[in-house]
């Protein structure tokens, strides 16, 4: 059993040796060979790539990290302590230690850019990717945020020493500031997607491509003669805008209609050529392997047909890449990626979703219980042999190409390419665990294509199957079916949990709405008693208000009547008797010269006002109240004495 020194060791060496950052996954590998170094790094590296040995002779040898090993180091090594570096050290024979992808964050303005490189790139490279996103000569850039000193162009990254994660910026103080509308405005139609409606005048086909606004005519181009077999010398085009002088320019700033915009593209006619042109473009013919691609797709230039060179087919030469490496959008990676697999297989294919693995799971996993569908996942490699016998006599067959559009979601990604390699592993990593991602890291080219099964559950996504590409249709469809009864019971578990959970939500609804009702009732009841308790409590402060009225006015009038008269006065005296609506008599002395309005007084002063009762007379029956209130009791006849009784106004 190691130490915990020997075993520290072994985990730097591991990580050394396979280019493995991540502690944790590099510890859950040696543990699983039980901190076998030899036997871990056999596991990660392909075995016809060279296996590490254990034990060397006495040469001196050079490890990739470690430098060379002196004689004296090698001839006191002994076998039985194969668990430290130093007897593990590769030799030239082995593979050499793959390269290690470093991630860089450029910030420009109010830019960021993403940028994936191999450590053995150098600074020039960086501004090169950065020239064609930001559209900025590299010779106009200071890339700053390095963390030493000295770095120009040629400054290899590895020599830096940086970290996985590295954040840079780019000035420009030899350039003016845009203006804030121009630069929003030209930052917005970089981000755009056109589409471009493409006619290939000679066959009448229409292609319908996608670009983003910071793609350039040239890359438009390039891809059309992907589709048509015509090289860009010889394409004749029509539709272009006058403003798009440059094959340099990207499409926001050519003058192409957004969102949608019409070409048309033809071969050039060739004009006759003379015996000193034809001998001439053959003595450059043997010119053509030292040169670039674009001299290489003008072949037909010098005789040779366009569609077999050298007696190998110009499609399998100028194959373009499924993907384009270091794509910043999944969903533009896989438009180029179904686009490029319909140029080469046809179109009867899978529907490949367009969009990231998370918007598919969302498309698979995370609708109506009856909605769900299983999720396949196609990872496509260019250097494998068995790529284009599954995808052209599998993967293209219509039995499955019909059951995977009625029962998966499908989604692909090409794993060619180192970068979209490890971008793949991290989402993989992530959705998955570590486990499937170590799986399909240890797979072999020639094992590839792959086909993952994933089936999504409540807690997590579970791989049912990982389908290789050494199989046959009826193999691939058995194993599509199985898959497909294992998600078929568990999508009746989950519609019957579905629809109870509704069942249950139904019911409670209904409680709340009926509940919702009765507060409703309740509360309308509440403000109706409110409203009644309020408005007696508002007739009763009105009455209050006018009886304490009154009961001023009476007090008033009372204060304001003249002395009763005594009996024995020298002055005539009138007595009046009164009887009230209740049966009761009050009577009193006035004067006879005194005026009827004395009379009304003293009755309203006992509580009966003369605007609501009137004062009768007997004998002869008369309205005393209807009489003048100025005349005097004498002149109104009552004198000497009078009986008289109130009564109600109606």
């Amino acid at each position: 059993m190691a130490s915990n020194m020997d075993r520290e060791m072994i985990l730097a060496d591991f990580q050394a040796c396979t280019g493995i950052e991540n502690i944790d996954e590099a510890i859950t590998l040696l543990e699983q060979n039980n901190w076998d170094l030899v036997a871990a790094i056999n596991g990660v590296i392909p075995q016809e790539n060279g296996i590490l040995q254990s034990e060397y002779g006495g040469e001196t040898l050079h490890g990739p990290a470690y430098g060379p090993a002196s004689h004296s180091t090698a001839a006191s090594s002994t076998p039985s302590s194969s668990s430290a570096f130093r007897h593990v050290v590769p030799s030239r024979q082995i593979v050499e230690r793959q390269p290690r992808m470093l991630d860089f964050r450029v910030e420009y303005r109010d830019r960021n850019v993403d940028v994936v490189l191999e450590d053995s790139s150098t600074v020039g490279d960086i501004k090169r990717i950065l020239e064609n996103e930001l559209q900025i000569p590299a010779s106009k850039m200071l890339l700053k945020g390095w963390k030493t000193g000295d770095v120009d162009d040629s400054t290899v990254l590895k020599t830096l020493h940086l970290p996985k994660n590295n954040s840079l910026y780019v000035l420009t103080p030899d350039l003016p500031p845009p203006s804030s509308s121009h630069s929003g405005a030209l930052q917005e139609s970089l981000k755009q997607n056109f589409m471009l409606i493409v006619t290939h005048r000679e066959v009448q086909r229409e292609y319908n491509l996608n670009f983003s606004g910071s793609s350039t005519i040239q890359e438009v181009k390039r891809n059309v003669y992907d589709l048509t077999s015509i090289p860009v010398r010889h394409q004749l085009w029509e539709g272009w805008p006058p403003s798009a002088t440059d094959d340099s320019m990207t499409l926001a700033v050519s003058g192409v209609t957004f969102p949608c915009h019409r070409l048309t593209v033809g071969r050039r006619s060739s004009p006759v050529q003379t015996r000193e042109q034809s001998e001439e473009q053959c003595t450059d013919v043997h010119m053509v392997s030292d040169s670039d691609g674009d001299d290489f797709e003008d072949a037909t230039e010098f005789g040779v047909d366009d569609g077999e060179m050298f007696g190998v087919a110009s499609s399998a030469l100028r194959k373009s890449p499924m993907m384009p490496e270091n794509a910043e959008n999944e969903g533009d990676a896989l438009l180029q990626f179904t686009a490029e697999f319909s140029s080469r297989y046809g179109d009867c294919h899978p529907v490949y979703f367009i969009g990231s693995l998370e918007a598919a799971f969302q498309e698979a996993f995370y609708g109506k219980a009856r909605d769900r569908k299983l999720l396949a996942i196609y990872l496509h490699h260019d250097e494998s042999v068995l790529t284009n016998v599954f995808c052209s006599q599998m993967l293209c067959a219509e039995s499955i190409v019909s059951y995977l559009s009625q029962n998966f979601i499908t989604w692909a990604w090409d794993m060619t390419k180192e970068a979209n390699r490890a971008r793949f592993l991290t989402m993989c990593t992530r959705h998955f665990g570590s486990v499937v991602a170590q799986t399909i890291r240890t797979q072999k080219t020639d094992q590839f294509p792959l086909f993952l099964i994933i089936m999504g559950k409540r807690s997590s996504n579970e791989v049912l199957n990982v389908i290789q590409g050494n199989t046959t249709v009826d193999e691939l469809m058995m194993r599509l079916m199985a898959a497909m009864e294992i998600f078929s019971a568990q999508q009746q578990e989950d519609i019957k949990d579905e629809d109870e959970r509704e069942a249950r939500e139904n019911v409670k609804r209904e409680q709340d709405e009926a509940y919702r009702i009765s507060l409703e009732a309740d509360r309308a009841k509440r403000e109706a008693q409110e409203r009644e308790m309020a408005e007696q409590f508002r007739l009763e402060q009105i009455r209050k208000e006018q009886e304490e009225e009154r009961e001023a006015i009476r007090l008033s009038l009372e204060q304001s009547l003249p002395p009763e008269p005594e009996e024995e006065s020298t002055e005539s005296v009138s007595k009046l008797r009164i009887r009230t609506p209740s049966g009761e008599f009050f009577e009193r002395r006035f004067l006879a010269s005194s005026k009827l309005q004395v009379v009304f007084d003293f009755v309203a002063s006992k509580g009966y006002p003369w605007e609501e009762y009137k004062l009768l007379g007997t004998f002869p029956r008369r309205d005393v109240t209807q009489l003048d209130p100025n005349k005097s009791l004498l002149e109104v006849k009552l004198y000497p004495q009078e009986t008289l009784f109130l009564e109600a106004k109606e």
